[in-house]
């Protein structure tokens, strides 16, 4: 469907890639991976029309419709929700008035046998025959099951846009995207900012679309979950793989020892020549042989390995101090704002050693609680933190926080206490900031890249209270393995909030469901509660029915 053909891009006298070919087939889903900077944005942009590469070109059907999410958007405002998403079908209505206007003109005109006149009835039969093809009778009924698929209520259909976060309008725009049903779905991180119904709902619309999906994403369940083709972008290069991600992974190491043997016997051998042309270089009778081996060595085309992987790397906690048995108690907590209540009556305890999650639809009170917990809001009921209780807080906008003029080595360096310091430069590259990257100042650093840097800078803070808000956004792969183990080997109290299931899953033991202005606990982990809220659906619908 989609033929990607000789691709190369080159920038600052740097090829990013050479020479990439494959093709999109229609019901493909692609996953588009490699560690960060390789090219997979790039390379999304290329697909959908919005970048130039330096070489190669895309080719594609002339009715076939590409749709496209970038990772950061610049709304307008100006319109509803409802309105908004609606533009999904702006071009279909600008049809239908195109072929209004021509058929006005058939009426208006008298020279029948002319040939502008035939061309003009067949544009128009050519225009009909495609617009009343398409059913357009629901369209209300499939924007509003799509904008209540994505989270948003229908209370919030008549709002302005303007009153809703980045995240909320990315929400919109992915909105828009779905209903115009294109052929060929590119999405680059579109769980960022969804939360786990939301991305559930998403991944079953995907599946069930039957339509072309090519998606980069950190989110590995999402990952697995949808797609059955994985493209990894490596060194310049492709390799592509008929399989989804966990299964493309088995393979990629398996390629890497096998590229590494190849390695390690070239090199040998290189070696050995080395050592012949420098033992018999003066000998009148090796003259030959020399002269061949050198030129053998000149032309050898060197074998590479893939670049590292650095997921073996593990970082631990400092020691945390010991706390009470108890670090957060709570009795009948409550936040409202302006009038609206968030949550009230949240009774629990959180005991020393508990890993728990906050999970639930945006908007729910997750952030909220964390506030009342680090004591920056006020809040009605009791809330007791334990003896001893000191707090390691990542918030959602910690990246702020970081001094500017320092460099990125400067910021983890000043923090590293004990063993960790000597594998300082180890930690800076498995979370990206290997080599030239760790010498950069703060203040040039990208938003994702801060965040990185405001996580790193937490772990090696002696705390026996981690509270973490949606610490994996910015994080790629390989390096969210590196922080869940990290939290695994914690021996302190963890709260996590986050979307992401596969980081959840196994990490807590505990999970307290913010939904409908109430915090429910369920002692188990994120799967047996992700089970149970399929089973509770089912039981709404049951009794929708009754």
């Amino acid at each position: 469907m989609i033929s990607i053909d000789a691709l190369a891009v080159e920038f600052d006298g740097k090829t990013l890639f050479s020479d990439i070919s494959f093709v999109i087939n229609e019901k493909d889903r692609i996953a588009l991976m490699g560690k960060n900077g390789a090219g997979k944005s790039t390379l999304l942009k290329i697909i959908a029309g919005v970048r130039k590469p330096t070489r190669g070109q895309i080719s594609a059907p002339k009715d076939c419709v590409v749709a496209y999410l970038p990772q950061h958007l610049m709304t307008e405002d100006g319109r509803t929700v409802f309105e908004e998403a609606s533009q999904a079908f702006a071009h279909l209505h600008a049809m239908e008035a195109e072929i209004n206007r021509l058929n006005q003109e058939l009426m208006e005109r008298t020279d029948y046998e002319s040939e502008s006149y035939m061309k003009l009835i067949e544009q128009v039969s050519a225009m009909s025959e495609k617009f009343y093809a398409i059913d357009l009778t629901h369209f209300e009924e499939d924007v509003e099951k799509t904008l209540l698929g994505l989270g948003f209520e229908r209370s919030d259909f008549n709002r302005p846009t303007s009153e809703f976060s980045g995240g909320w309008r990315m929400r919109i725009e992915l909105a828009k995207l779905l209903l115009r049903n294109p052929d060929v779905l590119l999405l680059d991180e579109p769980t960022n900012h969804l939360d786990i119904e939301s991305i559930q709902w998403l991944e079953e619309f995907l599946i069930n679309n039957g339509k072309a999906v090519v998606v980069i994403s950190h989110d590995r369940r999402f990952v697995d979950n949808i797609t059955t083709r994985t493209i990894e972008v490596t060194m310049g290069r492709i390799y592509d793989y008929k399989v989804n991600y966990s299964k493309y992974l088995e393979l990629r190491k398996e390629r890497r020892e096998q590229q590494l043997k190849q390695y390690e016997d070239q090199q040998k051998m290189i070696q050995e020549t080395k050592d012949f042309i420098t033992r018999f270089k003066g000998t009148y009778s090796k003259t030959l042989q020399v002269q061949s081996r050198v030129k053998m060595l000149e032309k050898l085309q060197l074998v590479e390995v893939d670049e590292e992987d650095t997921s073996a790397l593990r970082l631990k906690f400092p020691p945390s101090p010991r706390s009470g048995n108890y670090p957060v108690t709570m009795e009948g907590v409550g936040k409202a704002y302006d009038g609206k209540q968030v949550f009230s009556n949240a009774t629990l305890t959180i005991e020393r050693g508990d890993k728990v999650a906050f999970v639930g639809r945006n908007g729910e009170g997750k952030s909220t609680l964390v506030k009342c917990i680090m004591k920056e809001i006020d809040h009605e009921g009791t809330l007791t933190l334990g003896h001893n209780v000191q707090i390691g807080y990542f918030a959602q906008n910690q990246a702020s926080l970081l001094d500017e003029n320092l460099s990125v080595f400067q910021t983890i360096d000043d923090v590293a206490k004990g063993d960790i310091r000597n594998k300082i430069r180890d930690l800076l590259g498995a979370f990206m900031f290997g080599g030239e990257e760790s010498a950069k100042k703060v203040k040039v650093l990208s938003g994702g890249e801060r965040t990185r840097l405001a996580l790193m800078k937490l772990l090696l803070e002696p705390v026996n209270l981690l509270i973490l808000d949606e610490p994996t956004n910015h994080l790629d792969l390989k390096t969210k393995d590196i922080l869940k183990q990290a939290l695994l080997d914690f021996d302190g109290t963890l709260i996590v909030v986050s979307h992401d299931r596969d980081f959840l899953d196994g990490l807590v033991t505990k999970v307290y469901e913010f939904g409908g202005g109430r915090v429910r606990e369920h002692l188990c982990g994120i799967n047996e509660f992700l089970e149970t809220k399929k089973m509770e659906h089912l039981q709404d619908i049951e009794r929708k029915n009754a």
